[in-house]
């Protein structure tokens, strides 16, 4: 059996106050403007972000599209970084005390969207709409934007009927691998379909992730990934689960009909110009505190 230490005792109070101070510096790196200095700079006209480096002169238009818990702080740490009048739209859970100029907010629900979360992914597309080859689109991708903004593939699947084909999902005691397949094949902004609004523009989708380390694709439904899953999968799972009864009319007739529409798959043409990203992870904090142990005496 474990020994445990005598809370008076001075090795007690040592391995107290290694935690505290190993636990103090993993958050302190796991600070959004941090971790986004540690991949962002800008040196002249040439912006480096992990191991690419972007001529901005050479883009005739750079549009940032800011999604989920973090988009504020994301978007906001960017332009800190690279000033040079970037704009776009962003959707976040809270309104910040100050918005970043040159951006259009709205403010998605979580965990369940609400009308802005709609309003956003319809703007976001509409500006993704007119993408040209001499673009450079950045994504800024945090936890939450499944939610945050979402927009689904038929004008009859209203909001309360997501949040209902939501909580269906949730309760059907399906994982979560199985329930982001659904999401993103009834979605008009999951599954690499945001991706493929953004095609032909150069992309880059920088990450903050709070999924496994092996499925960035599960992050926020991956909106510009491509996406493994297909129609016939989520057909499988609604009737593995029994869910078809549990949905709205609306989502129930899109099963009943067969009128999935597959997403973008790995391969296609959409990603021929999208590169990834992850600035932060759960591997962040493991990575920090192992060097702050380290480094103690």
């Amino acid at each position: 059996m474990p020994t445990q230490l005598d809370p008076s005792s001075p090795l007690y109070s040592e391995m107290r106050d290694l935690s505290r101070r190993t636990f103090d510096h993993a958050l302190a790196e796991c600070s959004i403007m941090r971790a986004m200095r540690r991949c962002v700079e800008l040196s002249g006209d040439h912006l480096r972000i992990g191991s690419d480096i972007y001529d901005l002169q050479s883009f005739a238009a750079i549009n940032v599209i800011s999604i989920g818990k973090a988009g504020h702080s994301l978007a906001q740490s960017l332009t800190e970084i690279a000033d040079r009048g970037l704009y776009g739209i962003i959707s976040c859970p809270r309104a910040p005390a100050a918005q970043v100029f040159g951006f259009r907010y709205f403010i998605g629900g979580h965990p369940l969207p609400n009308q802005d979360s709609f309003r956003a992914a319809e703007a976001i597309l509409r500006l993704l709409g007119n993408s040209t080859p001499g673009e450079l689109t950045i994504f800024l991708i945090s936890g939450g934007a499944s939610a945050i903004a979402e927009k689904p593939i038929s004008p009859e699947i209203t909001l309360q009927d997501v949040i209902a084909t939501y909580e269906a999902l949730v309760h059907s005691g399906a994982p979560i691998s199985e329930i982001n397949s659904i999401r993103k094949h009834l979605s008009a902004v999951k599954g690499g379909r945001m991706a493929q609004a953004a095609a032909p523009s150069y992309q880059l989708s920088i990450l903050v992730s709070d999924v496994p380390e092996n499925t960035l694709d599960a992050l926020a439904s991956g909106p510009t990934m491509p996406d493994t899953s297909t129609a016939d999968d989520c057909y499988a799972i609604v009737d593995k689960y029994r869910l078809l009864p549990h949905f709205p009319a609306s989502v129930r007739q899109v099963f009943e009909r067969h009128q999935l529409r597959e997403t973008p798959k790995p391969g296609a043409s959409v990603f021929d110009h999208s590169r990834y990203l992850t600035i932060l992870s759960n591997a962040t904090a493991v990575k920090a505190a192992v060097e702050r142990i380290r480094s103690s005496p």
